[in-house]
């Protein structure tokens, strides 16, 4: 059921990754954010082989956890950021607002599969064995909301299986694999470490999903950042890169495999194996990607007042 609205109307913490540095004498310095994950290989990309315009100054820092990465937002300590749809909304309701200014990857469903695993000695064949089974996922994150819509598709609902709160994905794997839990919500990298090691996959959002494309990550820049006088040109100067990035690794993305796995941190067996994503370029968020999340988080209590998407802006706002 739609809660909201939406609208189509007009280094302990993180550690410096390196920089795209513009060369121009009036380069503005752009500080970006983000996880150690595929998700960002465009924009090591543009750093590494100066694909961002000599307009910007192109900072890069990793950040080990999505907590320290909202914490260095919220603070004004990044001015952009690769995070998901559910941060930058609980980020906007927590007095921070950011603007999602183009899709890292998830344009389609194809891309930056998320899905629910059972371990190697599972006797859990099929997507309703999983009713009664304790699933271990993190609170208010895109596993649990990609598991909980696989599942409602189903026809199982909340009442029919357990959730087991385990925010570490590492932990969270062991777990499944040791069969401490019947199942777990991965992100790609997991689910084929987990194929490799005899595990399952019962359902993955680029196959069961009937039809619907049910996560994004996403580029956000803070809205005090963009409003500045330049802060706008700065913003399109970084997508120029990325988009540069991204077609260059599309075009031949195993010239890329060795910085994915120095910046990702791949396990060893997927080093040489695994698949290097096909990234969208100038690729925006819409409303039937994005409103369901927020209605979710809404009717899971992750979000206080209901809000809405606006594709255009890219902006959230309250429903009134």
């Amino acid at each position: 059921m739609m809660l909201a609205g939406c609208t189509n109307k007009g280094a302990v913490s993180g550690s410096a990754a390196g920089s795209g540095a513009g060369t121009g004498a009036n380069a503005r310095t752009v500080r970006m954010g983000t996880m150690m994950t595929e998700d960002f290989l465009p924009g090591w990309v543009a750093a590494k082989e100066q694909m961002f315009p000599a307009s910007v100054n192109v900072e890069v820092t990793e950040f080990q956890s999505a907590q320290e990465l909202s914490a260095a937002v919220t603070a004004g300590e990044i001015d952009m950021a690769m995070t998901d749809p559910q941060v930058s909304a609980s980020l906007t309701a927590g007095g921070t607002p950011v603007r999602m200014r183009w899709i890292a990857l998830g344009s389609t469903p194809q891309q930056g599969i998320f899905g629910i695993m059972v371990g190697p000695d599972s006797a859990i064949k099929t997507a309703d064995q999983l009713r009664g089974a304790s699933i271990g996922v993190g609170s208010n994150t895109v596993p649990e909301y990609v598991m909980d819509k696989l599942l409602e598709i189903q026809g199982i609902g909340e009442g029919d299986f357990t959730k087991e709160e385990i925010k570490k994905m590492p932990v969270r794997f062991e777990m499944m694999t040791s069969g401490k839990v019947d199942a777990a919500a991965l992100p790609n990298s997991l689910l084929e470490l987990g194929k490799i090691n005899g595990c399952t996959v019962i359902m993955n959002d680029a196959q069961d999903s009937d039809g619907q494309n049910l996560s994004q990550s996403v580029v956000v820049v803070r809205e005090a950042f963009e409003d500045e006088e330049g802060g706008r040109d700065a913003v399109a100067d970084v997508a120029r890169g990325w988009d540069l990035a991204a077609q260059a690794i599309n075009s031949d993305p195993e010239s890329y495999r060795d910085l994915l796995i120095e910046k990702t941190n791949l396990a060893d067996p997927l080093k040489k194996t695994y698949p290097i994503a096909e990234y969208p370029a100038s690729a925006k968020p819409t409303c039937d990607m994005i409103q369901p999340q927020l209605d979710w988080m809404l009717a899971r209590g992750y979000l206080k007042n209901a809000l809405f998407f606006d594709e255009q802006t890219g902006e959230f706002g309250p429903v009134k």
